[in-house]
């Protein structure tokens, strides 16, 4: 007889319990704040935050969202703060994943969005010896790299220092005037076991709203409306947080109201007594208003008064002793020397205090809710030019000809999208026309809103092309169930276009509207309006709503507005997934860019003759 062969025993193995690593108290941090979703890129050196927001997942807390470059990440994380009110985040690994964002973060630097940055080191045993991609102050040195375009930004050697350095750069990134904070962390530190079990701080009372002001300040602005012939309020893109009592102000006291190209979205266009934008792509309406001698007092909002938000510092509209400068940011009054007063503070509180002391010193007529103007139903009002703004090529609206004039493509957009569409408007073409012809149907001509109630948002000062198409993502993730719009160029989208396929991914209603006129048409039409040599602009004919169907979405071709007005928007609003319009505009219309190529005139011209 054989041996009998048994088989082996098996015995049961319990799944050992995920261990508590140091990236795992980042995730708490994150939840605490109520942030949703981390964009970023996975690498080797990042992999413990990955594997910490996949658990976070699976307890439905914050969660990863993969970009597809980590430009593309810091812009959605930028349009999730600017529509969420929340902070941000982004995160990369080592090397070229750090370095990648580093435009983004730089574009979000610039107009203050309060951004966690995240990016990962070889191990720290590793450091000076040439591990691949290593970024460490004896590499390539990433944390340099982003010391010029961060509020807060420092490499996290010890697990000891992570809880405070993290609370630092958190609290950083919403302390005025605000921006991205950046940490970096070795591959070692986290993943090693956590010091402490859960967070020790409450960061979510710990960055409460400082809504501090001074009164005298404020008594005095109350004195100088008094006392003005007329005022004027220049809103910017600081202003949202008091934008409904301005405009309870304004309606009071008959001020005349514009905005900067950045302050857009916050008052509607069709306001009585809006006179358009000053600045980039601005209107003629808006420059004759500041120039009326009847205007004595301009009361700027929000604003750090850059070349975009002033026709390039131009000294007779805005910057003289006629300005009154109120802003949040201490670092914006430094714009504003010549003003003859500055008020600093919380701005809505600010706002509320001097309309009560107004409204007690009988200044101004008070209107009650039901003396609100009404602009009307959303077809009448749309169905007439707004009278208060003067166009540049104002004929250009009502062209109906093939291909469709970008003139009349802005015209049309409001009128077929509905009232609580968002737009990102990228740089380049795109810019100038959305500022200068699109007009959202927007009711709110009064009352309070949130901070982060702008309709319309840009990336000026830093102008990342590309931005739009990542932010309208990040914008879609912060305002689930709301139509965004993404107005951008064949030129960005070519640069940046494969971030749809997120939007693809994760069922996202951004509807990309894309002017494509086979040129970098920013560069094209600044190169003849300058006198310069036509050199660089040119594209190949692209067929860019194929490229959108490659890539899971829809895409669509427009060539004319009868194709426009034959889309079936309601269908495009709630479809679940994202919608590329490839709209061949008229390629030789020109821009409402004459305010920047001044400003670049001038200083060629001083370039010349210094004197």
């Amino acid at each position: 007889m054989g041996q009998e062969i048994t088989a082996p025993h098996l015995t049961s193995v319990a799944t050992p319990k995920p261990q508590h690593e140091a990236a795992d108290i980042i995730v708490e941090y994150l939840e605490q704040l109520g942030v949703e979703y981390v964009f970023g890129v996975p690498g080797g050196a990042i992999e413990p935050l990955f594997n910490a927001l996949a658990r976070s997942e699976r307890r439905g807390g914050p969660r990863i969202i993969v970009a597809r470059h980590e430009t593309g990440a810091a812009f959605m994380a930028d349009g999730y703060a600017r529509n969420s009110g929340k902070l941000g985040v982004c995160c990369a690994t080592t090397g070229p994943g750090a370095t990648n964002l580093i435009t983004g973060v730089a574009s979000a630097y610039e107009n203050h969005i309060p951004m966690l940055v995240i990016t990962a080191q070889t191990s720290l045993t590793s450091f000076g010896r040439g591990a691949l991609q290593e970024s460490s102050c004896t590499g390539v040195n990433t944390v340099g790299m982003f010391e010029y375009c961060t509020r807060y930004n420092t490499l996290v050697s010890h697990r000891d220092q992570l809880e405070h350095k993290l609370s630092a750069a958190i609290m950083s990134a919403f302390q005025s005037p605000g921006g991205p904070s950046h940490i970096s962390l070795p591959l070692d530190l986290l993943r090693s076991a956590a010091a402490l079990s859960s967070p020790s701080y409450d960061l979510a009372d710990l960055l409460k709203t400082d809504k501090s002001y001074d009164p005298d300040s404020v008594a005095t602005l109350k004195d100088e409306i008094t006392q003005a012939r007329g005022v004027a309020f220049v809103i910017g893109e600081g202003a949202g947080s008091s934008i409904g009592t301005i405009l309870e102000i304004a309606l009071a006291i008959q001020a005349k109201v514009i905005v900067t190209p950045h302050g857009k979205g916050f008052v509607s266009p069709y306001h009585p007594l809006f006179c358009g934008v000053i600045g980039f792509a601005g209107h003629a309406s808006a420059i004759q208003a500041l120039l009326d001698p009847n205007i004595d007092t301009i009361i700027a909002v929000g604003t750090a008064l850059t070349e975009s938000a002033t026709d390039g510092w131009n000294a007779d509209l805005i910057l003289n002793r006629r300005l009154i400068h109120v802003d949040a940011i201490a670092h914006n009054l430094t714009k504003s020397p010549m003003a003859r007063l500055h008020v600093r503070g919380h701005l809505a509180t600010i706002f509320d205090e001097l309309q009560t002391r107004l409204h007690a010193d009988n200044v101004g007529h008070w209107p009650g809710n039901n003396e609100i103007p009404d602009i009307g139903r959303p077809q009448a009002a749309l169905l007439r030019r707004t009278s208060n703004i003067t166009y540049e090529d104002a004929d250009a609206i009502n062209d109906d000809a093939t291909p469709i004039k970008p003139a009349r493509l802005m015209r049309d957009l409001t009128r077929l999208l509905p009232p609580n569409t968002h737009y990102l408007v990228d740089s380049g073409n795109s810019l100038s026309w959305a500022i200068h012809y699109l007009n959202p149907y927007d009711r709110r001509l009064a009352g309070r809103r949130a901070a982060n109630g702008s309709i319309f948002w840009t990336c000026l000062e830093y102008a990342s092309m590309g931005w739009a198409i990542g932010a309208a993502i990040g914008t879609a993730m912060a305002k689930p169930g709301t139509p965004t719009v993404c107005l951008t160029g064949d030129g960005s989208l070519l640069m940046s276009g494969q971030e749809i396929t997120v939007a693809v991914e994760h069922g996202l209603t951004v509807i990309f509207v894309v002017l494509n006129d086979s040129a970098l048409g920013m560069v094209k039409h600044g190169q003849r309006l300058a006198g310069a040599e036509s050199v660089g602009f040119e594209l190949p004919e692209s067929d860019l709503a194929a490229m959108a169907r490659a890539l899971g979405a829809e895409g669509i071709v427009i060539n004319s507005p009868e194709d426009l007005a034959a889309l079936d928007i309601i269908k495009l609003c709630t479809r679940a997934g994202p919608t590329l319009l490839d709209i061949r505009v008229d390629r030789d219309q020109i821009p409402p860019m004459a305010s920047r190529i001044r400003m670049l005139g001038s200083v060629q011209k001083m370039a010349k003759d210094p004197k």
